[in-house]
């Protein structure tokens, strides 16, 4: 176990296992300096227990970043349920809040990719500490990407300064996925004029989309690499590896997906072809700003945190460009600069 561990940078794992429901779940905590450990509950039939807790470690150090470049009082978590054949979900996720609650608000959760409004109804009659209206997050991850690809257009028009909202009418955007984040991007992409076109494996779930906003739907395998001018991945993670990095047309990528990018390799071919890529712990900020601004940091209103994730979007591809290095190595050496100077005060 702590070769597995280590293998991972993984420090502080909580296992929770109830033979009842056939529930088991890991739970990382990357880092709370800065504040309890933030990150959504991911439900997905993992090919092995090693493979879940590398998902988890990944997503939970991403989550650190995100909280970090967004000013939150708060660091990086994740919890991970094995899926898998007999698993009670009601009563798994019941037990999964209790052991969350156990924590004593160490970690603050929500929904993620796989968990359902039902799982999280579960859990949370059982902890406090359970995000469960999945339109509000969702409309605020909408409401925080739009203002990234607003930094995007900026940059391509050579805009030095934000001078309020920017004209992002006949914009061409692919968004990939049409579940409660990506149909609420393509909602609010829609409203500012925005020509979309969209995809999702789930048909139905996109033609809904579609008759909302207005999008083209197209095959799954064309979205990412059609003609548009941002593409926006909003489903899985690794959606965008070195073989989509190399025949992506679009000038910009801003996606709300965690973890974007199927590597480093990736991050520099897309540098090195000059496409501007917004990293995904900034893109996708508007949920944990909106749930970690009102539970902990008491936050009335957190829309001006929200909407800053796009002087921070500009900020990071102003650099990039200017330096040549990746956006998200930016990205994660300002949010270690953060946390290393809470650490020495």
């Amino acid at each position: 176990m702590e070769d597995l561990l280590a293998r991972h940078g993984v420090e502080r794992l909580v296992a929770v296992r109830d033979a009842s429901s056939g529930l088991f779940a890991v739970i990382v905590l990357d880092d709370v300096t800065l504040g309890p450990a933030a990150g959504g509950v991911r439900t997905r039939a993992y090919a092995s227990v090693e493979d879940g807790i590398a998902d988890a470690a990944r997503l939970a150090r991403a989550m650190t970043v995100k909280c970090a470049l967004a000013g939150l009082a708060a660091g990086g978590g994740k919890a991970v349920v094995f899926d898998r054949p007999g698993l009670d979900r009601p009563r798994a996720f019941a037990v999964l809040g209790e052991r969350i609650a156990e924590l004593g608000g160490l970690f603050r959760t929500a929904g993620d990719l796989g968990t359902t409004a039902a799982d999280l109804a579960a859990m949370a009659t059982t902890c406090r500490w359970v995000h469960t209206d999945e339109p509000h997050l969702a409309a605020a991850v909408a409401r925080g990407l739009v203002r990234c690809v607003e930094a995007c257009v900026r940059l391509r028009r050579g805009d030095a300064a934000r001078a309020g909202p920017t004209d992002l009418t006949g914009l061409r955007v692919a968004v990939q996925g049409c579940g409660a984040i990506g149909g609420a991007v393509a909602e609010a992409l829609a409203a500012r004029g925005v020509v979309l076109t969209i995809a999702d494996v789930d048909a139905t779930r996109a033609a809904a989309v579609a008759a909302r906003t207005g999008a083209q739907v197209v095959p799954v395998d064309r979205l990412l690499t059609g003609d548009a001018d941002v593409v926006a991945p909003c489903a899985i993670g690794a959606a965008v590896d070195v073989n989509v990095a190399r025949e992506l047309r679009a000038w910009a990528l801003c996606g709300a997906a965690n973890n974007v990018l199927a590597d480093e390799e990736t991050a520099r071919v897309l540098a090195a072809r000059g496409v501007a890529v917004v990293p995904d712990v900034v893109a996708s900020a508007g949920a944990v700003i909106d749930g970690i601004g009102a539970s902990v940091m008491g936050l009335a209103d957190r829309t001006p945190l929200i909407d800053a994730l796009g002087d921070t979007a500009h900020a990071l591809l102003v650099e990039a460009a200017r330096t040549g290095r990746t956006s998200h190595e930016l990205a994660v050496e300002r949010a270690r600069t953060r946390i290393a100077q809470a650490c020495a005060r």
